[in-house]
């Protein structure tokens, strides 16, 4: 079987990852996380690499956490930029696939149209510039390699869909951004889109998130709605929100790679938290 290390093993996406390929009889999963895997040692990863001898590297692992990387610099840095970095040269060592993730705050947040994979990057907080400079350093390492730029991402795990529920138990009505808007990606098609790729020789630059799009006070709408729940949804404005970090007003963006490319495509943001809503209340 071909191994696959996965890095960020206990994520919502690293789960949908072993979720799909939990009957899978190609590949082995060599789960990993922090514990397991500081992906920041360069020592560590080469070892892990030297006695797993890998078919390929997803690396799900990131430091998610916007606001705190704006005053947590140095590591966001070692995890975002750093980590792929040693992952990518350690993959082309071992003549591994290197699958990493970014995001859509690589990008300014100030468009008017979908960005594509040819637009101009400009990142406006920490968080993205880490980022972004994770997928030079990926570029620049790996000889073979998907970089997978994906946005509001929820799965298995702590999100916003979830959040929203939460609330929803104590509040009639819960204030959400509607100035922000953007693409819900469910994990489970992120994964899908990995998989996809992974045995082909498709290298290069990929946006994938869910098609459509919508603000985040219409996504809280959208699964107050499936669930049945009578909660309304207030829409406010990102300035009264309040935030330390500054967010992408417009961050949609368009997987013109996958449809220029493959056959593959994403399923509607609408379709997909469905699922996402009937797996959760099973």
């Amino acid at each position: 079987m071909k191994k696959l290390i996965i890095t960020g093993c206990n994520g919502q996406l690293g789960r949908a990852v072993n979720e799909l390929l939990k009957d899978n009889t190609e590949y082995e999963c060599v789960n990993t996380d922090v514990a397991e895997l500081d992906i920041t040692d360069m020592d560590a990863v080469n070892a892990l690499f030297e006695e797993v001898k890998p078919y390929a590297v997803i690396n799900c692992a990131a430091y998610t956490a916007v606001d705190k990387c704006e005053t947590d610099k140095d590591n966001a840095y070692r995890i975002n930029a750093i980590g792929p970095r040693n992952l990518s040269i350690a993959a082309s060592k071992y003549d591994a696939k290197m699958v990493h993730v970014s995001t859509d705050y690589v990008f300014p947040g100030d468009g008017t149209v979908p960005y594509t994979e040819f637009d101009t990057t400009g990142p406006q907080s920490a968080y993205g510039a880490t980022k972004l400079a994770g997928e030079h350093f990926v570029q620049q390492f790996a000889t073979k390699y998907f970089i997978i730029r994906t946005a509001w991402l929820y799965g298995d795990g702590n999100n916003f869909a979830r959040t929203m529920l939460r609330l929803s138990e104590t509040h009639d009505k819960v204030r959400v951004v509607n100035d922000q808007f953007g693409t819900p990606t469910s994990a489970k098609e992120l994964a899908k889109a990995i998989l996809y790729l992974l045995p082909t020789e498709n290298y290069g630059l990929f946006h994938g998130t869910c098609e459509g799009s919508c603000s985040w006070a219409d996504f809280a709408a959208e699964v107050f709605r499936l669930a049945g729940l009578p909660t309304k949804v207030e829409g406010i404005s990102t300035e009264e929100y309040g935030s330390p970090t500054k967010r992408p007003a417009y961050s949609i963006l368009e997987n013109k790679m996958f449809k220029l490319t493959t056959d593959f495509m994403f399923a509607d943001w609408k379709d997909a938290i469905a699922e996402y809503m009937k797996d959760y209340q099973k």
